[in-house]
């Protein structure tokens, strides 16, 4: 959910930075700040030095600061700068924190700002060895994020050219990232680089007859410069822009110059825009390894209190986990039940919200209520609880997308995921940043319960960082699974199969495609091919088969001979390693990599993506579809 904005102009640009991030809100924050190129007292110009506003408060609190330093003498002016919006994603949110980060800072005490100001989305992987050589050099932190590590770098790269230490700096960065950086000695200058996270050039508008812009701007989302400018560049992957004043200039990964196309964009506050893609679905599937990162931001233990004060008690104290879902979140938490078991160890059930509170159940005082909800408003979700805690259920604990929502307030604990405004509704990022934070869930219960070595921890961390640069490799498979999409319109029916772990997401592949394509589709348990749904299969049956490289895989192979031997049409989603190859009647997509326990994260999203290109081959109204809704509301 974190934003960015930046300009470089002629005038003072604080109020369009702060508007900027005025229109971000939506996203979803814990802290805001904004750090400018301060101008000298009383010059139109010149070499100030860095300044910087900073607030775990809303934008409004912000902009107060802002105003109090020009009632004060002391005026919080620049003609450059960056500002951003962040979510903490553990312990209690805190100023020192909160982007913009300096380099050599000496804290909020000492306001002694560096020579290089960053704001940063996304999560670096590397960053605590990084942390561990930029500290023998003598640079000292004053943060936990992984965002200050690379303000310290980039200074450390420094010798007069600020896009050059970037892109040295990139070179050594692990993981996935948006960024603004400006520095105290170049004035009227911000470089941007991006990678698996989204960035924008905004080009301003032209003075004097000259070729280029006489102000340029840098965001996360066109939504933030709504007002400002509606010529936007959407950098590609890899890319790095230097924004200067009448002009810019972009290179890709290679370092090669790239003149990338200007687009007329009409952002509006009110809804994500569009950018590139034909579909809110199909730019939310692409936002997933950002939305990943956003929601894993700052995690860098696993401990209890990623969800809230309290909660290392709550969870010592528990002996079995309730979940309660709706949906596509009721599959994340079937999902959940199988890390819940196999690595906390402990009894997991998961129920439908709105069958739960009208069945006569055995409740236990020392359950843990889990409920996992987009929006926090789901009416059966909220009912299903409210009956749990009538019940004498009082640990509570959400998954939710919505900080503000009735969900959180009424829970005890609460991990809330960053996937952003979700307009689509079948629900795709917000499917994967649930597992994500369900998968945490599982880890600091199985700390607590003295069921996760420290090996084991550190282990899975790492996977866990590296989801975002796992997901861009699947979404690279989009035009093979385009060829498959083209296949299945012309279907009315199709099966999807699973074992274990994946048959809650071969259960969501067939969701996803009823809700948009109006084609009839079914999920089993592979294993109950036999018990009736067999007689179902034809050639104009095709079935989809999640088949990951796991324990299970000899005995889905078998069950997909059987498929084969009745005339049926396999279509395969198998890992490299598997030994499923193209034959008659069985096509395969191998995936990227092999995930272990995280791998359901990963195989969603070309059931996800097949879904969305089946719809769009079939002409249906892919982000309404029919009869739906995005947030129920209702009974």
């Amino acid at each position: 959910m974190c934003g960015i904005v930046g300009a470089v102009s002629h005038r003072n640009i604080v109020p369009v930075l702060v508007q900027g991030l005025q229109r971000l809100e939506y996203r979803g924050y814990d802290s805001c700040g904004v750090a400018i190129h301060a101008l000298p007292q009383g010059a139109a110009s010149g070499s100030g030095g860095l300044k910087r506003a900073r607030t775990t408060s809303r934008v409004a609190e912000l902009d107060a600061q802002i105003a109090a330093d020009k009632t004060a003498g002391t005026p919080f002016e620049g003609h450059t700068g960056i500002a951003h919006t962040r979510w903490a994603t553990h312990g209690a949110p805190a100023v020192h924190n909160a982007h913009p980060h300096f380099s050599h800072g000496s804290g909020e005490a000492g306001n002694k700002p560096g020579k290089v100001a960053l704001v940063h989305n996304g999560i670096i992987e590397n960053h605590e060895q990084l942390r561990v050589d930029l500290q023998a050099k003598g640079y000292v932190f004053v943060s936990q994020t992984d965002t200050e590590v690379i303000a310290h770098l980039v200074d450390s790269l420094y010798d007069g050219d600020i896009f050059e230490a970037v892109k040295a700096a990139l070179k050594q960065l692990h993981g996935a990232y948006a960024l603004g950086v400006f520095h105290k000695d170049e004035p009227h200058r911000v470089v941007g680089a991006r990678a698996g996270s989204p960035l924008i050039l905004g080009v301003g508008a032209k003075a004097n007859g000259s070729a280029q812009a006489d102000e340029n701007f840098l965001a996360s989302d066109a939504m933030a410069l709504a007002g400002v400018t509606d010529q936007i560049v959407y950098l590609a992957e890899g890319d790095v822009v230097d924004l200067q004043l009448g002009k810019y200039w972009i290179e890709d990964a290679q370092g090669k110059h790239m003149d990338r196309e200007v687009k007329t964009v009409q952002a509006h506050s009110g809804a994500a825009e569009l950018g590139p893609y034909r579909h809110y679905m199909q730019k939310e599937i692409f936002e997933q390894p950002r939305a990943i990162g956003d929601t894993l931001e700052g995690v860098v233990s696993i401990t209890p209190e990623l969800f809230g004060d309290g909660a290392y008690s709550t969870f010592k104290d528990i002996d079995n986990v309730l979940i309660l879902a709706c949906g596509t979140s009721y599959y994340s938490g079937c999902t959940a039940k199988y890390w819940i078991e196999s690595i906390a160890k402990i009894p997991c059930q998961v129920e439908i919200a709105s069958e739960y509170r009208y069945r006569d159940s055995v409740p236990n005082p020392k359950s843990l209520v889990v409920t996992i909800t987009q929006s926090g408003e789901t009416a059966d979700t909220l009912a299903a609880l409210k009956h749990a805690r009538s019940l004498g259920m009082e640990q509570t604990l959400t998954i939710c997308n919505v900080a503000t929502s009735a969900m959180v307030r009424e829970c005890k604990h609460a991990y809330i995921t960053r996937a952003g405004v979700e307009i689509g509704v079948a629900s795709t990022k917000a499917f994967t940043t649930q597992l994500a934070g369900l998968f945490l869930l599982t880890l600091a219960i199985a700390q607590t319960k003295g069921r996760l070595s420290d090996a084991q921890e550190a282990a899975y961390l790492a996977e866990m960082r590296h989801l975002p640069v796992a997901l861009q490799s699947v979404l690279a498979l989009e035009p093979q699974i385009i060829a498959w999409a083209d296949n299945f319109a012309k279907y009315e029916n199709a099966l999807f199969l699973g074992r274990g772990l994946h048959y809650p997401i071969a259960l969501e592949g067939a969701l996803k495609l009823k809700e948009i394509t109006y084609i009839h589709a079914e999920a089993y348990a592979a294993g109950e091919l036999k018990h009736g749904p067999l007689a179902l299969v034809t050639s104009e049956m095709p079935v989809v088969t999640v088949a990951p490289n796991d324990a299970l895989l000899e005995k889905l192979k078998s069950n997909m001979q059987e498929v084969r031997a009745r005339g049926g049409v396999l279509y395969v989603l198998a890992d490299a390693d598997t030994k499923i190859d193209n034959a008659e009647g069985i096509h395969v997509i191998r995936m990227p990599e092999h995930y272990g326990a995280l791998s359901p994260l990963l195989h969603v999203v070309p059931l996800q993506l097949l879904s969305y290109h089946t719809a769009c081959a079939r002409g249906t109204d892919v982000d309404k579809p029919r009869n739906l809704a995005k947030s129920v509301t209702v009974e």
